[in-house]
């Protein structure tokens, strides 16, 4: 089985196998929200088909996992392809979700070494995390953790050399060009500029998910 390639307009699809029961789609650089757009609307199409079992849609790809007796890898591929050349991404508004923020002091740790980075006041830089707006591209790292574009060009800060073994649920952070909450304890090297008590996650829930793909996204800076 050999990797397919196709186009929609500019933008480059890369089609390969991931042993014999999924397949990769990825999109050619770069990360655009049309592209992401289209790969929404491509999920949702193949979600619930026959003889496939799940379609997760990531930054500028998807993965597809289908079952063998229905399906075949150059097939799938081959309809993949006509698909997506033919496909006219819709715009996808979502809901707008409000997180209110505590930032900085014991909430938000890495404040002023984000803003000694930015060369900003900190409270500058609560005030552009804040007023931006974001939008969910993908869920993915662990359960119910958002990668939000959207984050000022002004606030793009390195990851910690050193990564903390334990950050708290509800961190807000930010890491590179991107900005993201925590939902659960985990390990990370995000830099934490504030907490929100919400709860982003909970396999109880339906949806399990705070947030979805295409949600839009406001950060409302709170008083303690």
């Amino acid at each position: 089985m050999h990797p397919r390639s196709m186009k929609a307009g500019p933008v480059p699809i890369h089609i390969q196998p991931l042993g014999e029961t999924a397949l990769c789609l990825e999109c050619g650089a770069p990360v655009s929200l049309a592209v992401q757009q289209g790969i929404w609307q491509l999920a949702a199409q193949w979600r619930g088909q026959p003889g496939i079992l799940e379609a997760v849609p990531g930054m500028n790809n998807m993965l597809l996992e289908y079952e063998p007796e229905c399906w075949q890898f150059a097939a799938l591929a081959s309809a993949l392809q006509e698909q997506w050349a033919g496909l006219q991404p819709q715009a996808v508004s979502g809901r707008l979700l409000e997180i209110p923020v505590r930032y900085g002091g014991e909430w938000g740790p890495d404040l002023a070494a984000v803003a000694t980075h930015c060369r900003l006041e900190p409270a500058e830089v609560i005030r552009l995390h804040s007023q931006a707006e974001y939008q969910v591209y993908f869920l993915g790292f662990m359960p119910g953790f958002a990668y939000l574009a959207g984050l000022p060009d002004a606030l793009a800060t390195p990851r910690r050399a050193t990564p903390r073994l334990r950050i708290p649920a509800g961190a807000v952070a930010i890491g590179g060009a991107q900005t993201g909450v925590y939902p659960q304890v985990s390990p990370g090297g995000w830099q934490i500029i504030g907490h929100t008590d919400l709860v982003l996650f909970d396999a109880d829930r339906s949806p399990p998910s705070l947030w979805q793909p295409g949600d839009r996204v406001r950060f409302l800076a709170v008083t303690p």
